[in-house]
């Protein structure tokens, strides 16, 4: 296969190349009124926007930067159930029944997306299943993995022996896989845009650029303070992970960690004789690869975690090699986007989700597993405000808890 030097590669993502066309939101100037003012506009602050708006409540969604601009318009874009944190640990940490009605929420988020995808742009999904594979030898793991999610949570999932992942994926690499068929794939920042079109036309109010700089106590609710004006609420819901200035307790449980992707320039002969399924791939190491193929011949790549805020100088040939290291066939692929996406970490690995104080609600800390946790999310702190429902309270044993400073914690709380 002949190599297309296409160097350095398009500044930019590729989800940005390819958005749906959309116009910029304006800054915040001046005073506003509403009876909830969501703070950040990625998944979870959108969705809990759209949400409150759809039972009514006047809302002003306040972004630092731009929609989706952080992590949320910038990920593998699976949409899968579970959490960050292994289910099996977080069953060892709350009990069974706990967790079992966890894993139930989480499943809810995955509904929710879908639901909202054929509702608002069917076009955003991109492909269905999820394949988390293995890169050592141990097929009981799997099979015991498959039967607690069964058994347990009432989640049927599939094995896959290295015979039949070997059938799908052209590589040596895995020796068995659990697969989910009821997970998705989607081009996560048009999933976002669809989202904040509805929010406007059921009536709520978008600010980009529109950086926090304080939350102060008002009569009757709060005022966030931005360079440009104040939102005046009775209710405010932290969905950023920039919380800084905002809430010392949230912002101090927050580790920032960078994640890194790659899409290939399209490959000549198209990738479906090396990657012989739909499915999105995931290994299970602690930050292994996530890959799966976009419009049939690009391959997105991501992994690499890191906890510095820019792109690794040499990202892209890291990558390649990351790449041929699983697909010696694709030695030779061309990087045509690169770029890295800042995610908001817990030490717990769950979301910060509740109530820090009467009025002030927190939705963040997704990294890791955000696409049906944000939805998920929203859904559960907007029932909390409108019909006071008490669900959030199964997230109180992973509530705020320092995250160890800039290099964070060693292990988790």
């Amino acid at each position: 296969m002949p190599e297309i030097t296409l160097n350095p590669p398009r500044s930019g993502t590729w989800y940005s190349a390819t958005a749906n066309s959309h116009s910029p939101r304006p800054r915040l100037a001046g005073s506003q009124k509403a009876e909830v003012c969501v703070v950040g506009a990625g998944l979870a602050g959108l969705t809990t926007a759209l949400e409150l708006s759809r039972h009514g409540k006047s809302v002003v969604l306040v972004e630092g930067e731009t929609i989706a601009s952080g992590a949320s318009g910038r990920n593998g874009g699976f949409v899968t159930a579970g959490y960050a944190e292994d289910i099996p640990r977080v069953i060892q940490r709350v009990g069974l029944e706990q967790a079992r009605a966890l894993y139930v929420l989480s499943r809810a988020g995955v509904e929710y997306v879908r639901e909202q995808i054929e509702v608002l742009d069917p076009k955003v999904q991109a492909g269905k299943g999820f394949l988390s594979v293995q890169r050592y030898a141990d097929e009981d793991r799997c099979r015991r993995y498959v039967q607690l999610l069964q058994d347990e949570v009432g989640h049927d999932l599939e094995f896959w022996p290295a015979g039949k992942i070997r059938e799908a994926l052209r590589t040596e690499r895995y020796f068995g896989a659990v697969y989910d068929p009821d997970a998705f794939h989607i081009h996560p920042l048009n999933y976002a845009l669809a989202l904040a079109c509805e929010i406007e036309r059921k009536g709520g109010v978008i600010f980009e650029n529109s950086h926090g700089l304080s939350l102060e106590k008002s009569t009757p609710g709060f005022v966030l303070v931005t360079p440009g004006g104040r939102v005046f609420s009775r209710n405010v819901v932290l969905c950023t992970g920039a919380a800084r200035g905002l809430s010392p307790a949230l912002s101090r449980s927050i580790l920032p960690i960078s994640t890194h992707v790659v899409v290939s320039a399209p490959v000549e002969g198209g990738l479906e004789e090396i990657i012989q399924t739909s499915a999105a791939i995931a290994d299970t190491r602690r930050a292994g690869d996530y890959y799966r193929m976009v419009d049939r011949s690009r391959l997105l790549w991501g992994g690499k975690i890191s906890t510095r805020r820019s792109p690794p100088r040499r990202l892209v040939s890291v990558m390649k090699r990351t790449i041929a290291g699983v697909y010696p066939q694709l030695s030779s692929i061309d990087i045509e986007y690169a770029w890295s996406g800042l995610m908001a970490y817990c030490i717990h690995k769950m979301p910060l989700i509740g109530e820090l104080e009467p009025g002030v609600w927190m939705a963040t800390g997704f990294g890791g597993h955000g696409l049906n946790t944000t939805a998920m999310a929203g859904c559960l702190v907007t029932s909390a405000i409108v019909e006071g429902d008490t669900r959030w309270r199964r997230f109180t044993p992973y509530g705020p808890v320092w995250s160890g400073g800039p290099i964070g914690s060693k292990r988790g709380a």
